[in-house]
């Protein structure tokens, strides 16, 4: 823990850590140089068993023969997208790509037509490498529709297809220097408020911050690390793929996430730590108790990207026998901003989203003004340093939105942050319920919702009140076997929380709207109860 006392939301950058000119080409060469003969990559398929491994001289070795045949497709500075599930060959393609000098632009592999063609055109990408189909979405045919439409796509690839993937199409050139500035990719916001837009983020950046989280997260060499996050995604690509490059630790790379099989993998391959949202941790638990595992060899999980509630926390703890961690930030800041780390205390660890990333500045400033609001005062996360996006892609006016003339990344989030510095993240700055001229956030409601015994997942959000001009409603889903009591939530509401905090309506669901990175979209929840298609489960 940082040793500060502050007057003001404003925690200055601290310098413990080292901003490194790294590249992501780069820390391959570094790490195969240094512990060639260590695994560096091991294949975990769909149905949950191992395949293939690759050590570190190996799959630097594949990298360079795939970016000398780039270079006879794509000129450096081209960007190239992938879209794929979790696959060697997406790791060795994210390799590669930064050896050639090129951008690449992640897809998320259940996008549609209308997706893929809006991220193809928007990022401008010169090539497109896909499979020919993931979990029943026939990839490569709507592939064919989309290319065929624009002309600026000068490849198609498939990377199931060792022949096609590392073909030369003529003479291989020098690969060209690369510098930590460059753009090493673009990540598609996650979509939890509507379409989303191309953050453009560098090699210091992606690799840097990763290398931090590592660090936090007390990984060690050699460590077995299960990456179980989607690698369209920052949490997979970057942190997870790039830390453990930079620790020098076997990562496992699950294809598909399915509990049972994580747990399973867990047992069997003796994991070190791991990574999930929320969404993810319920259901391993979940599958744990149904089948219970050996998950002694678990050290640290890694939770974030929505609310972690803290009966999660403690239950996760409980259950595996590990340390829970919550990480926050977002994809237009590499993406983590802030960390718990193990030696604060349980209450900090469970209330907060901890202190801010070595080398990365946090205020909390007045959506209306831009100025830094008082100590425990309610405003907008911002951030600055290293870690923020060069730009939202071809999107000036979204980029200076988001970027102020002083450096300072708006989040979007609402928080506070006490006189140590520490951060609490309360909602949404669009999320936030105006209820009667009362700000209302959701977080700290789901938070109270989430030690209900009969809860297992819940989201608040805001729809429009003719009397309050905004209310507060609840959609949970309760746990296997129980059944929801209304007043007995009302009451559990009112033990902590104000009487106006307590949701005015209360609609149980199977299953939550996600993003492909486990987020609730809150705004179509909003939405289809604004349409009335929740009337026969509200209670």
């Amino acid at each position: 823990m940082y040793a500060v006392s502050l007057t003001e939301s404003h925690f200055p950058a601290q310098a413990d850590g080292e901003i490194l000119p790294t590249t992501v080409g780069g820390i391959l060469r570094d790490a195969a140089m240094e512990v060639p003969d260590a695994t560096a990559l091991t294949e975990a398929r769909a149905d949950g068993t191992i395949g293939r491994s690759w050590t570190y001289r190996e799959l630097l070795a594949d990298a360079e023969r795939l970016a000398f045949a780039l270079t006879t497709r794509f000129e450096p500075g081209e960007r190239m997208a992938v879209w794929s599930p979790n696959t060697p060959e997406w790791v060795i393609l994210e390799f590669a790509a930064a050896l050639a000098g090129l951008t690449v632009v992640t897809v998320n592999p259940a996008y549609q037509a209308k997706e893929l063609r809006y991220v193809l055109e928007q990022s401008r990408s010169a090539g497109l490498f896909l499979v020919q189909e993931f979990r029943g979405n026939p990839m490569a045919a709507l592939a064919r529709g989309v290319c065929a439409q624009l002309p600026a796509i000068r490849h198609v690839v498939d990377m199931d297809d060792p022949a096609v993937l590392f073909a030369s199409l003529g003479r291989a050139r020098a690969l060209p220097p690369v510098a930590p500035d460059d753009p090493a990719q673009i990540q598609y916001t996650s979509g939890t408020t509507g379409f989303p837009k191309g953050a453009v983020l560098s090699h210091l950046s992606l690799t840097n911050n990763a290398r931090f989280c590592m660090r936090m997260w007390e990984a060690r060499r050699g460590d077995v690390y299960l990456n179980m996050m989607p690698m369209f995604h920052t949490s997979g690509c970057a942190t997870g793929l790039l830390g453990a490059v930079q620790w020098r630790c076997r990562m496992i790379l699950a294809k598909l996430f399915e509990p049972m099989n994580m747990n399973a993998l867990i047992a069997q391959e003796r994991v070190d730590l791991m990574a999930g949202v929320p969404t993810m941790l319920i259901a391993m638990l979940e599958a744990h108790e149904r089948r219970p595992r050996n998950m002694s060899s678990l050290r640290f999980v890694i939770s974030g990207g929505t609310m972690v509630p803290p009966e999660l926390v403690r239950k996760v703890q409980d259950t595996f026998g590990c340390r829970l961690s919550i990480i926050y930030g977002q994809t237009e800041t590499s993406p983590g901003l802030t960390h718990v780390r193990l030696t604060d205390s349980f209450a900090d660890q469970t209330q907060t989203v901890g202190q801010a990333f070595p080398q990365t500045e946090i205020s909390i400033r007045d959506p209306a003004t831009g100025g830094v609001v008082s100590i425990n005062v309610v405003g907008e996360i911002c951030s600055r340093g290293y870690c923020n996006m060069i730009a939202y892609n071809d999107n000036p006016d979204a980029t200076a939105k988001t970027i102020d003339r002083d450096g300072w990344l708006h989040t979007g989030d609402l928080g506070t942050m006490d006189g140590r510095g520490f951060v609490r993240v309360t909602g949404r700055v669009k999320d936030m319920i105006i209820r009667g001229g009362e700000n209302l956030f959701p977080a700290e409601i789901e938070n109270v919702l989430a030690t209900h015994p009969d809860v297992a997942e819940v989201a608040v959000v805001g729809v429009p009140d003719p009397k309050w001009g905004e209310i507060a409603i609840c959609f949970l889903r309760p746990v296997a076997g129980r059944s929801i009591d209304k007043s007995d939530l009302i009451r559990h509401v009112r033990r902590d929380l104000a009487a106006p905090k307590t949701p005015a309506h209360w609609i149980v669901v199977d299953t939550f709207p996600l993003t492909a990175s486990g987020k609730i979209q809150k705004f179509v929840l909003r939405d289809r109860y604004v349409a009335g298609e929740y009337a026969t489960q509200t209670i």
